[in-house]
């Protein structure tokens, strides 16, 4: 924020400073690799800038191109840790033939280029997320080790080794299948981290869900004809419409069959329902297409018990068939007690044991159909143990609230 004098308003909520920072974070590090060609020191002259603009932006007011700062400071940084270490003289000639940014700074976002750098193939898929949620999605290495259940040196250790093994890599888009495949599920993760945090006193982190939105329209520009692409951006698009809906006043959750529909974006689920039924169209069907259809179905109802249950069933049949994936199996089974009963459901729960043991999801999941059978004893004991796992604080007390519920809607008047 500008003050009337021109200087930064050092009584403007920090918050807007910080969600500027991480926003220019990524175009910033992208810029500089494009340049430099050396990731890993790259990122340290970009966190030195981030630094000195958060120290100095709130006293001295925030320059006219704040993304043109942070290029040429984090390029300064660079080119000074360069000619302090001898060791590194090599290094030194080689930034020395390159161009330093003038004080007209191109006007290009290396963003999605930094985005595909991340996902080399060279990297294995642990590997790959967790440096493009460091580099791209601005989430420290504590979050990213806690989202794995890791130790944070553990997770240290993966991100450093991660940088190393992609320094000499080519810095362009490679659009290929498998490239393709990795960066749209690191997007995809990226987003449900954003959706649905795994950690802390909030249920939804928007700056990473936003974030994901962005760069997934980014690579569906350059591939829209590619159905996987567009599913996932649906996906997403029809997923984050419910946001504002999804919590209350006090941050708790609200479930969807309880949310207040009118506060759903209807320009997203006007754009993903365009593109869901855009991507159906586009074979060979994959798990983003399914599940953006799937989305669909539930945003395109204004009451949740018009959902069409039996066509929600049909196309999770299809996505556990063609995924094999736990969590697919969990909805499925959903989706079956929806259709069939809760018994069906928890019959289908079975072999999740052993593919889901000890996850919140599965004993949440068994409360509630167990609470559909009228089994408040059963459903109350399976809540208390989800709300014991999960490290959410907004799924921990919506679920310590359900178990309280139903144990009180099964105790008997005297």
């Amino acid at each position: 924020m500008i003050s009337q004098t021109g200087d930064f308003d050092v009584t403007a909520d920090v918050t807007k400073l910080d969600d500027l920072l991480r926003e220019l974070a990524p175009q910033v590090l992208g810029a500089l690799v494009r340049r430099t060609g050396d990731f890993a020191a790259a990122e340290d002259a970009v966190q030195e800038a981030l630094i000195a603009a958060a120290r100095t932006w709130p006293r001295d007011g925030r320059p006219d191109h704040p993304r043109g700062w942070l290029i040429q400071t984090a390029n300064r940084r660079f080119i000074d840790e360069i000619r302090q270490e001898q060791a590194r003289r090599r290094r030194e000639e080689f930034a020395a033939q390159r161009d330093v940014p003038t004080e007209d700074v191109e006007d290009t976002d290396d963003t999605l280029r930094l985005l595909f750098l991340c996902c080399h193939p060279a990297l294995t898929s642990a590997s790959a997320i967790a440096l493009t949620l460091r580099a791209v999605g601005g989430l420290t290495t504590a979050e990213i080790a806690k989202a794995y259940l890791v130790p944070e040196a553990t997770m240290a250790q993966r991100i450093t080794r991660a940088k190393v093994r992609i320094k000499d890599a080519k810095f362009e888009l490679d659009p290929t299948d498998e490239r393709l495949r990795q960066v749209l599920h690191v997007l995809y993760l990226l987003f449900n981290e954003g959706y649905t945090s795994s950690s802390g006193p909030q249920l939804q982190r928007s700056d990473l869900s936003t974030e994901a939105i962005r760069l997934t329209r980014m690579v569906h520009a350059l591939l829209p004809e590619n159905g996987q692409v567009t599913g996932l951006l649906a996906l997403m698009l029809l997923n984050d419409a419910r946001r504002l809906a999804r919590t209350g006043t006090a941050g708790e959750l609200i479930p969807l069959a309880d949310q207040d529909r009118t506060l759903w974006n209807r320009g997203f689920i006007t754009e993903g329902l365009e593109l869901a039924v855009d991507a159906f169209a586009r074979p060979p069907l994959g798990e983003y297409q399914l599940q953006a259809a799937i989305a669909a179905l539930h945003d395109e109802v204004d009451r949740a018990e018009d959902t069409d249950w039996p066509q929600i069933l049909g196309l999770y049949d299809l996505l556990v068939s063609l995924s094999g994936n736990p969590m697919a199996k969990l909805n499925h089974a959903i989706a079956a007690a929806m259709v069939r009963g809760p018994e069906a459901g928890l019959e289908l729960l079975v072999p999740l044991d052993a593919e889901l043991a000890g996850h919140y999801r599965l004993d949440a999941v068994r409360g509630h159909l167990y609470e559909m059978l009228g089994q408040t004893e059963s459903a109350a004991s399976h809540f208390r143990a989800a709300a014991r796992r999960t490290t959410s604080l907004p799924e921990r007390d919506y679920l310590t609230t359900k178990a309280a519920a139903v144990s009180g809607a099964g105790r008997k008047p005297r």
